[in-house]
């Protein structure tokens, strides 16, 4: 969207700046989020009252009428309609365009996009879920699973290095089901083995992947790139069978397992991150110790620790035995403690250790960026390392970060 009002003259400005045109991409995977996206909908109007307000993205595709009674909206678009951004917004009246995302059958292409203000790109390979998992409302904001046509991503990609782009994370809804609906069940390693073959682009960096992707027959393959970064983000959930269950989750602990095993045989320093759901309907104690334990087992970096948020439409929503707030916000800060020490255990094997680092940005005196396992590192320089990889010496452990030379 950015790119298109730039093609067609607008200047991008920062967010908290007054504009003529304010676009909130809103967001309906919890409560929550829509609690923000509505917050930061109503916050516009006070830095500029004459702008144009548009509000698009999954919680106006699933709650347009909840967004109609909102008076400083002006667009609502669903997930479909960003293409039309610019246009709709030029036309400055009162628009509501959602079209029904369940029956779109191919991926909507919005062409070749090089605009980027960071020094990795995001490449968005997929859209829409089939998994419907029972406390997930994203299958129903984004539709079926649609696949991008490898020689759009090549062509992008492509672009992108040639604008001297080094790393690219490749992203979808559901990215483990790439190529699912093209008829090519190895879609996803296929596209990584050709992003392979570009020059320019020296880091190929994974989105969040569903754990039965992670076969024998995959990680084989996927060993062999020496642009594949070692940082894998496999969304567990819960560390309990019985709780798998009932989110609708189709993989077992025991899966799991082999899988995170495959990956730390086959990437000798891998970091492994997830995200798991604490105080979903029915979690006793014995459960919640069951999981906790699963994750000391993993040995993961980092976890995202997510209370339940029950979700109108979904199964869980109607659930017995909801677990109550306070037993959420005890067994999620248990959890936190457990990726804190996780955090700083696994950064404590780097010290004295050069890495190679990805310089992103500079925050006063220190420039910021990431490891190819994705550790982030900080470090005085009086050069300009932008988009620069080089080796640097790791002296200290801080929270969330390491100190380099």
């Amino acid at each position: 969207m950015m790119q298109q009002f730039a093609t067609k003259g607008y200047d991008i400005v920062d967010f908290e700046e007054k504009a003529d045109v304010y676009i909130i991409n809103t967001c309906t995977v919890t409560n929550i989020a829509d609690r923000k996206s509505r917050q930061m909908l109503r916050r516009v109007k006070q830095l500029n009252p004459q702008a144009i307000l548009a509000a698009c993205g999954c919680y106006a595709q699933v709650a347009k009428e909840e967004l109609k009674r909102i008076p400083e909206i002006d667009l609502i678009l669903g997930t479909n309609e960003k293409n039309q951004i610019v246009e709709l917004v030029e036309k400055n009246r009162k628009v509501c365009e959602i079209s029904d995302v369940m029956h779109q059958v191919e991926f909507l292409d919005f062409g070749t996009t090089t605009y980027t203000e960071k020094t990795r790109a995001v490449i968005k390979v997929q859209d829409g879920c089939d998994r419907f998992c029972s406390y997930c409302i994203i299958p129903y904001a984004r539709g079926r699973v649609r696949s991008r046509k490898p020689e759009a991503v090549l062509a992008e990609i492509r672009q992108i290095a040639e604008k001297g782009v080094k790393e690219v994370v490749i992203t979808g809804i559901h990215v483990a089901s790439y190529g699912k609906d093209l008829d090519k069940p190895d879609g996803l390693i296929s596209l990584l083995e050709a992003i392979q073959k570009i020059d320019g682009i020296e880091r190929i960096r994974l989105g969040s992947l569903e754990p039965t992707l992670i076969t024998e027959a995959f990680v084989k393959r996927l060993q062999k790139l020496d642009k594949i970064c070692d940082q894998f983000h496999l969304s567990l959930q819960s560390g309990c069978d019985e709780t798998l269950a009932r989110m609708n989750r189709k993989y077992t602990t025991k899966e799991f397992m082999e899988g995170t095993e495959r990956l730390k045989k086959a990437f000798p320093e891998v970091s492994l991150t997830t995200d798991i759901i604490v105080g979903f309907p029915g979690e006793t104690d014995e459960e919640f110790a069951k999981t906790k334990e699963f994750l000391r087992k993993i040995d993961f970096y980092r976890m995202h620790i997510f209370k339940y948020s029950k979700r109108k439409g979904t199964k869980a929503a109607s659930m017995p035995n909801q677990v109550a707030p306070e037993k959420q916000e005890e067994r999620s800060k248990i959890l936190r403690d457990l990726s804190r020490e996780n955090e700083k255990k696994h950064q404590e094997k780097y010290l004295q250790k050069e890495l190679e680092v990805l310089w992103e940005e500079k925050e006063e005196e220190y420039w910021k960026g990431h490891t190819k396992n994705y550790i982030l590192v900080k470090m005085k320089s009086d050069e300009n390392l932008t988009n620069q990889i080089t080796k640097t010496k790791i002296r200290k452990n801080e929270i969330d970060y390491l100190i380099g030379e």
